[in-house]
C-alpha cells in the first residue's frame, strides 16, 4: 500500500512541477545563488534541495502517525485556507504585471525603500549571517510550512500510509520529483536572461503569463466545488 502511495506521490510531484516552478522557482533561485562560483552555489542548491526533502519527509511521517495527524492537518486545513487564498491570489496580480509590463514592480526591488527596511529586520539579519550552504539547507526544511494546495494533497496522501516511514516515503517521493522542476526553472530562466534585451523580455512576460495561470487553476480547484455548492451545481 506505502508503495502505491509513494508512486502516486511521484506522480502528483512530476505533474505539478509547473506549478511548483511558478510559485517558488524564484525564491529557490535566489537561496541557491550562493557568492563563491559555481562549486558554492552547486553545494548550496543541493543543501536546499536536502533540506526541502528532510523538512517534506518529517511532514509526512507526522501525518501518518495516526489518525490523530490527519485530524490535526484537517483542522489546521481551514485555518491555513485563507492565507492560501490571498497568496495565489498576489501570484495573480504579480503575474499579470509581470506579463504586461515586463518588468518586477518597484516594491519587490531589492532597491526600494520597503524592501530595504524588509532586509535589515533583526530574524532576517541573523538568518544571513549563518552560511550559505546550511542557510539554503534551513530554508529547505522550513519549505514545508509554505501555504499550498499542492502540497496539502500530497499530505493528505501521506496520512493514509500505514506507518510514519511510509508517510516519509510518500513525501519524499513528493518533494523528490517536484525539485526537478524547481532545479530546471533558475537554471532557464538565468539562461534566457543572459541574452538580448528581447528575449529576456519575452521571458519575463512568460514567466508572469505562467504564474498567474497556475494561481488561478489552483484557485479554482480549490475553490470550485465551494463554488458549486454555493450555486447548487454538480462539481
Amino acid at each position: 500500500m506505502d508503495a502505491a502511495l509513494a508512486t502516486t506521490a511521484l506522480l502528483m510531484g512530476a505533474a505539478g512541477g509547473p506549478h511548483c516552478a511558478s510559485m517558488c522557482g524564484a525564491a529557490y533561485g535566489a537561496l541557491g545563488a550562493a557568492p563563491g562560483g559555481a562549486t558554492a552555489r552547486a553545494r548550496a542548491t543541493l543543501a536546499l534541495h536536502g533540506g526541502r526533502i528532510v523538512g517534506y519527509s518529517a511532514a509526512g511521517a507526522l501525518v501518518a502517525a495516526g489518525l490523530g495527524g490527519l485530524d490535526a492537518l484537517q483542522a489546521a486545513a481551514p485555518i491555513a485556507r485563507p492565507l492560501w487564498t490571498l497568496v495565489h491570489v498576489a501570484a495573480i496580480a504579480l503575474g499579470l504585471w509581470l506579463a504586461w509590463t515586463a518588468r518586477a514592480p518597484a516594491w519587490l526591488s531589492g532597491s526600494s525603500g520597503r524592501a530595504a527596511r524588509l532586509l535589515e529586520a533583526r530574524p532576517i539579519r541573523l538568518f544571513r549571517t549563518v552560511p550559505p550552504a546550511p542557510r539554503a539547507a534551513l530554508a529547505g526544511v522550513c519549505w514545508a510550512g509554505v501555504p499550498c494546495g499542492l502540497l496539502q494533497s500530497a499530505l493528505l496522501v501521506a496520512a493514509l500510509a500505514s506507518s510514519p516511514a511510509g508517510g516519509a516515503l510518500v513525501m519524499a517521493s513528493f518533494a523528490g520529483t517536484s525539485a526537478l522542476s524547481l532545479w530546471l526553472a533558475p537554471t532557464l530562466w538565468q539562461r534566457l536572461r543572459g541574452r538580448d534585451a528581447t528575449r529576456g523580455t519575452l521571458a519575463i512576460r512568460l514567466a508572469g503569463a505562467v504564474l498567474a495561470l497556475s494561481s488561478l487553476a489552483a484557485l479554482w480547484h480549490g475553490l470550485g466545488a465551494a463554488l458549486a455548492a454555493i450555486c447548487g451545481v454538480a462539481s
